[in-house]
């Protein structure tokens, strides 16, 4: 009996320590001769142009709508810490080559430039947002049982940034930025207010998934028809550069009651 019991103690001590390696290897360490050897201007090696830019632990694109990007490398895997975390198996580095393969197998080849004069594709490196800023207004005039309403809709620009990873000519992962936009939202009678609010995509959150949420923008709000129930509206919010979008029907009643539901 007491034999028995040694063994299933060792065997439950073995099964827990190959599920603590399994589960938490040993953290593999940064080849930081690697990463100072990367530094420097970076040209696809075919073409001549210019591919990125390598100071310290930051890579900058010659593209100015994609962010710059934290990077690390470890053995044989560049891995860049962005919106997402990407990794790109490297092919061969040298003093002056690098060869990775990108996210679709294929491999991209770069040589480190010499020429001073190719800074210049650096030099602005704060990111152009992609959507323009854009106020917008409109102001209708609805009736209902013989009663006239004003009803107003604003969208405004925002400093709040979305943030959406895309894949460049050379299917490597960048970050492109946005801006969001908030829309305010009035009801009047006469001079009497009905209701009034400042619509945020946060607004949204019980009705659209929180992974889409994070990176779309709260697009415009048109006015859908006028009925018994109140004024309906449609919000739109979509992932910018994507076919992926929400719509939201909005109905503010005449007594000034707020509800949504997805459009059909």
């Amino acid at each position: 009996m007491r034999r028995s019991l040694i063994y299933i103690v060792l065997l439950l001590t073995v099964f827990a320590s190959c599920r603590r390696t399994a589960e938490t290897p040993a953290e593999q360490q940064e080849d930081m001769q690697a990463k100072q050897q990367l530094q420097g201007i970076w040209l696809d090696a075919d073409s001549g142009d210019p591919f990125f830019r390598v100071k310290g632990d930051t890579i900058y694109y010659p593209d100015s709508t994609s962010l710059p990007v934290c990077f690390k490398v470890f053995g044989d895997t560049l891995v860049l810490e962005g919106y997402t975390t990407t990794r790109y198996p490297i092919v061969r580095q040298t003093a002056h080559l690098f060869d990775f393969k990108n996210q679709n197998g294929e491999t991209i080849r770069l040589t480190k430039s010499e020429d001073d004069d190719d800074e210049q594709f650096f030099e602005n490196q704060t990111p152009v947002v992609l959507n323009q800023n854009q106020l917008i207004k409109r102001d209708t005039i609805v009736e209902n049982n013989g009663v006239r309403y004003h009803c107003y809709v604003q969208v405004n620009p925002t400093t709040y940034k979305v943030i959406k990873p895309t894949y460049n000519d050379d299917g490597v992962e960048v970050d492109n930025i946005y801006y969001d936009n908030t829309i305010h939202v009035a009801v009047f009678q006469g001079t009497g207010r009905i209701y009034s609010h400042d619509f945020y995509k946060k607004d949204f959150k019980n009705l659209i998934p929180d992974s889409f949420l994070r990176q779309s923008i709260l697009s415009d709000m048109t006015m859908l028809k006028t009925d018994a129930s109140g004024v309906h509206y449609l919000a739109q919010l979509y992932v910018p550069d994507s076919m992926s979008s929400y719509v939201v029907e909005i109905t503010i009643s005449f007594n000034g009651k707020m509800t949504m539901k997805l459009a059909s």
